[in-house]
């Protein structure tokens, strides 16, 4: 049996906390190995504990859940993290996503969602609640620059599979679509990171639309 996904959960509402805890139970291939009801909490203990992901709620009593995503991928970027709040807002969607953040949902979701989304974003998926999505991308589209001669920073390869992320496909998805190896398509993204400066498949999105690298 492979090793459990080791989560931390950071919610200021100890109904909804708790809650968390008992549905996250419920799957055998999550272990939740800590959580905290404030930001600063939170970041402590994601950087101590060093979970494959934390799910974090966005408004908090302290910092808030953008700034504690940038305090922890600027900590941790191994760790994952996965937005679970109450608001649908665009604006904040896209602060997140560029904090770090790999995927944003709204709270009382089915479990199976939860479960798949977590699989989704460990896998190399980028994942935005469904119904907040079209309006995501099109603010997304909106904030979208003009190539003026940047598209010579990605190869286009790189440039497919990056509009294939930004699509929300995870890594081996990605590879079938374009006929690559999924460890081919990990390289590649190394690259794009490197080039893009940044070590977060979703900043990537964000830097490449306002570059104009991609189109969606």
């Amino acid at each position: 049996m492979s090793e459990p996904i080791e989560l931390v959960v950071v919610e200021d509402d100890p109904k909804t906390m708790k809650n968390l805890l008992r549905l996250l139970s419920a799957f055998e291939e999550f272990r939740v190995v800590g959580n905290a009801l404030s930001g600063e909490a939170g970041v402590e203990a994601i950087t101590a504990l060093q979970p494959h992901l934390a799910l974090l709620d966005l408004e908090l009593p302290d910092i808030d859940g953008i700034e504690v995503t940038a305090r922890v991928k600027a900590a941790r970027p191994q760790t994952e993290v996965l937005i679970l709040t109450s608001f649908e807002d665009e604006v904040k969607v896209y602060k997140a996503i560029q904090a770090g953040a790999s995927g944003y949902l709204v709270k009382s979701l089915a479990p199976p969602r939860l479960r798949q989304a977590i699989l989704d974003v460990l896998a190399g998926g980028t994942v935005i609640e469904p119904r907040l999505a079209r309006r995501f991308w099109n603010y997304f589209q909106s904030v979208q620059g003009k190539p003026q001669g940047a598209l010579q920073l990605l190869e286009e390869l790189e440039r497919d599979i990056l509009t294939m992320i930004a699509r929300g496909l995870t890594n081996q998805e990605a590879g079938k679509v374009l006929q690559l190896e999924r460890r081919t398509v990990r390289t590649h993204l190394g690259h794009i990171y490197q080039k893009l400066g940044t070590t977060s498949r979703a900043e990537a999105v964000v830097i490449a639309l306002r570059k104009g690298l991609i189109q969606l």
